[in-house]
């Protein structure tokens, strides 16, 4: 799973949201390393309704506009949860190397 997919799942975990407010979140979980697009957000998000993993939760008007809200469906909270043990693994796997190399800024556990 790509990182952007990723962080678009976390954000919808807890609750529906808006695209601009999928843009915001996913900037604060990435802590600004990942910037989406109007443009690649919404490609994003029509792929993971078609595969399922989200669907449109609501849609409002607000100032004349269509405004749709996203959420996680069961098979994205699956995903999700599948990716982030994968990742777990991963970074168990570069701690231990890290502790067996003698590096201070390894995690120890």
């Amino acid at each position: 799973m790509r990182e952007p997919t990723f962080l678009i799942l976390t954000a919808l975990a807890p609750g529906a949201l808006h695209g601009y407010g999928l843009m915001q979140e996913v900037g604060e979980l990435s802590r600004g390393a990942v910037v989406l697009g109007a443009g690649t957000l919404y490609g994003a998000l029509d792929r993971l309704a078609e595969q399922g993993l989200i669907a449109v939760d609501r849609e409002e008007a607000v100032d004349g506009r269509l405004r749709r809200y996203y959420r996680l469906t069961d098979d994205g909270a699956a995903a999700l949860a599948a990716e982030a043990e994968r990742l777990r693994r991963h970074a168990s796997a570069a701690d231990a190397g890290l502790r067996r190399r003698g590096n201070p800024g390894a995690v120890t556990a």
